[in-house]
C-alpha cells in the first residue's frame, strides 16, 4: 500500500512560538510538540553541519515509533567537493546518523545540488554507483538546480539507479520540473512568492493534492516537505 508523508524542513524555529508552538514552550521541547502533529521531518540542518552523536541518539529516543527523519546530505559533499572524492565524507555522514538508522527512523536522503553544477554523465554515474554500492539500504532523492539535469539522459540515469527526481517548487526562483524516476515521489515547497517566506494559497495546494492522489493511486510513495518556515507558513501549508 502506498505511503504519504508530509512535514516541514526542520522544527527548531523560535519564530514559530505563538504560531505553532505555545508561547511558553521551551525550545528543548519543540521536537516533542512537533511529533504530536507530524510523522516525519526533513533535517535541513544536516546540510550545514553534523549534529553531535549524543544529539542524534536523543532524537531517536525522543521520537515515537514510526516517526521518520529525512536527512539532507552535507554541503561538503554536494557544494564543496561537488560529488568528487566523497567516499570519506559520505562514510562520516552516515555513521553519525547510525542511531536513527538502527531505530528504523530514516527516510529518503535528500541530495541537493548547487545551481552551478551541470549534468555530467560520468560524474553522475560514478556518484550514483557509489551510493548504490555502499548505501543500498537507503533511498535517495536528487534536487537539481540546473536544467541540464532535466534532460532525458539524466532522468534515465536516475531511473537506472532508483533515485527520485525531486519536484521542487519555488515560484520560479529555482527551475521546476515534474518527473517520476523511481518508486517514490519527493516534493519540496520553498514558497510560491518570496523564497522561504510566502504562503501557498489553498487553490495551489489543492492542485498538488490532486497530483499526489494520482501518484498514490499508481502505487508510488509520496514525501512532501514545506521549507517556507518564515511566518510559520510551512506548518500551515503542511
Amino acid at each position: 500500500m502506498s505511503e504519504f508523508r508530509v512535514g516541514t524542513s526542520g522544527w527548531s524555529y523560535k519564530h514559530w512560538l505563538g504560531v505553532f508552538y505555545p508561547e511558553d514552550l521551551k525550545p528543548a521541547k519543540f521536537l516533542e510538540f512537533y511529533v504530536q502533529h507530524f510523522d516525519c521531518v526533513e533535517l535541513n540542518a544536516s546540510f550545514y553541519r553534523l549534529p553531535q552523536e549524543k544529539t542524534v541518539e536523543n532524537w531517536a529516543k525522543r521520537t515515537p515509533e514510526g516517526f521518520t527523519f529525512c536527512l539532507k546530505l552535507s554541503r561538503l559533499i554536494t557544494h564543496q567537493k561537488r560529488l568528487v572524492g566523497v567516499e570519506e565524507p559520505l562514510a562520516t555522514f552516515f555513521e553519525r546518523f547510525r542511531p536513527l538508522e538502527e531505530a528504523g527512523k530514516l527516510g529518503p536522503v535528500l541530495v541537493q545540488l548547487p545551481p552551478s553544477l551541470r549534468f555530467d554523465p560520468e560524474l553522475a554515474e560514478g556518484f550514483f554507483a557509489l551510493l548504490n554500492e555502499e548505501y543500498s539500504q537507503h533511498r535517495f532523492a536528487l534536487e537539481a538546480r540546473h536544467t541540464s539535469w532535466f534532460a532525458e539522459e539524466a532522468l534515465e540515469l536516475l531511473r537506472k539507479h532508483h533515485i527520485a527526481h525531486v519536484i521542487a517548487h519555488s515560484g520560479g526562483r529555482f527551475p521546476y520540473y515534474e518527473a517520476v524516476t523511481t518508486d517514490f515521489v519527493y516534493l519540496r515547497f520553498h514558497g510560491p512568492g518570496e523564497l522561504y517566506a510566502s504562503n501557498y494559497p489553498d487553490e495551489m495546494l489543492a492542485e498538488f493534492a490532486e497530483k499526489i492522489a494520482g501518484w498514490l493511486q499508481e502505487g508510488l510513495d509520496v514525501w512532501a516537505f514545506f521549507n517556507n518556515d518564515v511566518g510559520g507558513y510551512a506548518v500551515k501549508n503542511a
